[in-house]
Order: C-alpha cells, then sequence, then structure tokens
C-alpha cells in the first residue's frame, strides 16, 4: 500500500487528468495519421503511434490504480521531530560525513536528489528522532550503520520535487 500526502494524491490525480484530456486525445490522433499513410504491416509510425498510445493508458492505469490502493498520512511533524517534508543534517560517523535529505513519500523518493523515501531504512529509521540523536540504521541482516542527526528544518511540500516517473 503506496503511502500519499494530499499533495501527492493532487498531483497524481493532475497527471491523469492530463494524460486523459491531452495525451489520449493526441495519441489517437496520431494513430488515426498514422493508419491513414496505408499499409499497416510496414508502417512504422502507425507501430510507434499505437506504442506510445498504450504507453499512455498504461501509466494512467498505474496511476489509478496507485490512488485506489493509497493511503493518505499527514505531512505534519512535531516542531522538533524528524517527519515527512523535513530536511535532516546526518553525520555520519564510519565515514566521517555530514550529508542531508529531505524525508518524503515514496512516489517522490530519489536519493540521488536527497529525497529519501519515509520507506527506506534510513526513512524508518530518522523518522520520530531528534536534533542529537544517535540513530541506527539496518540496511539488511548482516549490516547497518550509525548516524547523528545535525539538524532539522521544517519544511514544506513546496512542490519542487516532482513525482518520480516509472
Amino acid at each position: 500500500m503506496e503511502q500519499l500526502t494530499e499533495k501527492d494524491v493532487q498531483k497524481i490525480q493532475e497527471e491523469i487528468d492530463y494524460r486523459k484530456l491531452v495525451v489520449r486525445k493526441e495519441a489517437i490522433e496520431a494513430v488515426k495519421e498514422a493508419r491513414a499513410h496505408g499499409d499497416l504491416s510496414e508502417n512504422f509510425e502507425y507501430h510507434a503511434a499505437k506504442k506510445d498510445k498504450n504507453a499512455n493508458e498504461s501509466r494512467i492505469r498505474y496511476l489509478e490504480r496507485m490512488l485506489k490502493n493509497a493511503r493518505v498520512i499527514s505531512d505534519v511533524s512535531k516542531e522538533d521531530e524528524v517527519g515527512l517534508n523535513n530536511t535532516v543534517q546526518v553525520y555520519f560517523e564510519e565515514d566521517d560525513e555530514t550529508e542531508t535529505y529531505k524525508l518524503v513519500t515514496s512516489v517522490r523518493g530519489n536519493s540521488m536528489n536527497g529525497l529519501i523515501s519515509i520507506e527506506s531504512p534510513m526513512g524508518k529509521a530518522l523518522l520520530g528522532h531528534k536534533v542529537g540523536d544517535r540513530v541506527h540504521i539496518q540496511v539488511n541482516e548482516g549490516y547497518g550503520y550509525e548516524v547523528v542527526i545535525k539538524s532539522i528544518e521544517n519544511t514544506s511540500d513546496d512542490g519542487t520535487d516532482r513525482i518520480r516517473r516509472f
């Protein structure tokens, strides 16, 4: 079950609407136009247009299924605790390095851009902790590591991080 904020739900619904009202119409027109060029067995444009149309329909079904099975969660957290949409600076003792991450729902997670899912090992471990806390992050049965929370910034969900495309 996907955990989504109200903002996530809104963005997903906007994408569904756009795909249904704009992309679907364009895709159907592209298929019609390519079909008019004749022999479909060797018509690359027709096959490409059909593939694009089917990909759009698959994305719509995927997003609708995601919304149907989602659990809407709050992005409100206590002022002094790590919560959803907070930016957290953590010190990695093992590497003597400090890094900054924003905790987000899994639909927005993108570790390459510093967006850590609250369902990832690190996200789960950090939730609810305070500045100064030493947190153990268990990656798998055989490996875990310690971090220290250096700062927590209560950032809002301003929409600048985009929903990850699959």
